[in-house]
């Protein structure tokens, strides 16, 4: 069920009136919200809500085993017969953990992390790796294979398998408390906002506001309708239309050379960040009108100055996620320059086989994790070179990068550079539109070549408005300028017909395709 689906525009409004209806902070809306989410999830496929449960049952067992207060209840009785003089540290609530306690806890976590990415190491890379151990064995003259299994990638599995590994190592770090309300905790870890693509929330920020006793607030509903609507247009009329120039030029890489490969590519670092950033703010809306807030997920990341800016600003659930469980416990900066680039490495690395089982993907990571050391070490030049230049180079080395995630795989990715760079007609060229794809120079802008790729006259000026729509927005955003709030502190009959063009705009403006085929988010496959 996508947000752009009808389905979802029917779900949406059902899921709000009711939870409104049921009283405030009681158990009705906690099992509403949580029947509603499972419901999302397997309107994709119902079988797959066994593995969600799975994890959730894990993580949910491994807090309990983990929060020192549950082995404190455990033996409350015998406690409550002993004499009431104690040493300090217990009278302090806190005990020291003994040798063994320390090693059962650990034992703890490794099991919450086998059991949980052994499932998304199977879904998601097991025919990854087994293509690479064949490839191995053949290096030795053998033709034994392993077989390659046909598995589908259940929605959002990286997701929420992130979100409750999260759960366990801060319980384990005594950074939140074990949840104890099973059905709760399960909410936590399918809450259908933001269960497929993020943002990939914190425990100790999204469980403590499933008490669920707010009561309908108008003015923060109607910030997460704007919120929404923002979110609809940045994905219907900006990324679904960069889609449609993108992918002819990608899914036929053979036949477009030089300019259209370059404008293709340009074109997706845009496509990808109206489109990821579009779902993430209809979810943190969607939330919103909930009563629930979630984190945000992007900050303006196009205009970073530079490559690590950039990646403070993009995903940044993602990114802190990783800084927080995997850069850090590798040692973050502690231990010199050379640790702390090689931990840079790993992170992006790690990053980049997180969003694909796909060299292509490992490769991206790496791209970005270089970027960021070569970065370090030219620091001190940066500074006297002008910001507009620092922003224009930061997005033209992402942009690059996002050639291998477009790709995805390598060998359509050096197929894409090859011809990117060609600078004449390929000799299969059989006709005179196919030349003038492969030859791909600057006159693809004046001879009117370039609007054969999908988008007519019309498309590119509508998308060209867009951008600089969008531009705006983030230059108003970085400089602390609401929009939304703006729009909000117009007299009704002002906000209200200014609501009403926006919902016609997006109506009128989107991409819907034929019979209305609500297009996917590309998140959705990680």
């Amino acid at each position: 069920m996508f947000f752009n689906s009808f389905r979802f525009l029917i779900f949406f409004p059902i899921v709000f009136i009711v939870y409104y209806l049921l009283p405030a902070g009681g158990r009705l809306r906690k099992y509403w919200l949580l029947a509603a989410s499972y419901f999302f999830y397997m309107s994709w496929n119902a079988a797959y809500a066994v593995l969600i449960l799975i994890s959730t049952v894990v993580t949910y067992a491994c807090g309990r085993l983990l929060d020192p207060s549950g082995k404190k209840d455990a033996h409350s009785e015998a406690a409550s017969g002993a004499s009431t003089a104690a040493p300090s540290d217990a009278a302090s609530g806190e005990t020291p953990a003994s040798p063994s306690d320390a090693s059962r806890r650990k034992l703890i976590v490794a099991g919450s992390l086998i059991i949980n990415l052994g499932i998304l190491g199977y879904f998601k890379y097991f025919n990854f790796f087994t293509s690479g151990i064949n490839g191995v064995i053949s290096l030795f003259g053998s033709n034994a294979r392993i077989p390659a299994l046909d598995i589908l990638l259940p929605v959002g599995i990286s997701f929420y398998t992130f979100q409750a590994i999260g759960y366990t190592i801060d319980v384990y770090r005594g950074e939140t408390e074990a949840e104890r309300d099973f059905f709760k905790y399960a909410l936590f870890v399918s809450f259908f906002p933001q269960l497929v693509a993020g943002p990939i929330e914190r425990s100790k920020n999204l469980i403590r506001q499933l008490t669920l006793e707010n009561r309908f607030d108008f003015v923060q509903a109607r910030d997460g309708f704007l919120l929404m609507l923002w979110g609809y247009f940045l994905k219907v009329v900006l990324a679904d239309r960069l889609a449609i120039f993108v992918d002819t030029v990608y899914d036929a890489p053979e036949t477009y050379q030089g300019w259209y490969i370059v404008v293709a590519t340009v074109m997706f670092g845009f496509q990808i960040y109206c489109d990821f950033y579009g779902y993430s703010t209809i979810a943190i809306g969607a939330a919103q009108i909930l009563g629930i807030r979630l984190m945000d997920n992007f900050d303006a990341p196009y205009l970073a100055d530079s490559v690590a800016g950039f990646w403070r600003r993009w995903h940044i659930s993602l990114t802190s996620w990783f800084k927080d469980y995997l850069y850090i416990p590798l040692g973050g900066n502690r231990h010199g320059k050379v640790r702390k680039y090689i931990n840079i490495m790993i992170v992006f690395l790690v990053s980049g086989l997180w969003h694909g089982a796909s060299m292509a993907f490992v490769i991206w990571g790496g791209i970005n994790g270089l970027y960021q050391v070569i970065g370090a070490f030219l620091s001190p030049l940066r500074k006297n070179v002008p910001k507009a230049v620092r922003v224009i180079t930061t997005f033209i080395l992402v942009d690059f990068a996002w050639l291998f995630f477009r790709a995805g795989d390598m060998s359509k990715a050096a197929l894409v550079l090859k011809n990117m760079f060609a600078a004449s007609v390929t000799p299969a060229a059989s006709d005179m539109t196919e030349m003038a794809h492969s030859a791909g120079g600057l006159r693809i802008f004046t001879d009117g070549s370039i609007f054969e790729c999908g988008l007519n006259p019309a498309n590119f000026v509508c998308l060209i408005v867009c951008l600089l729509i969008l531009l705006i927005s983030d230059i108003c955003r970085e400089r602390g300028i609401r929009i939304r709030q703006a729009i909000c502190n117009l007299r009704w009959w002002f906000r209200l017909p200014a609501i009403v063009i926006i919902i016609c705009a997006i109506l009128v403006f989107g991409i819907w395709g034929s019979a209305y085929d609500a297009a996917g988010f590309i998140y959705f496959q990680f």
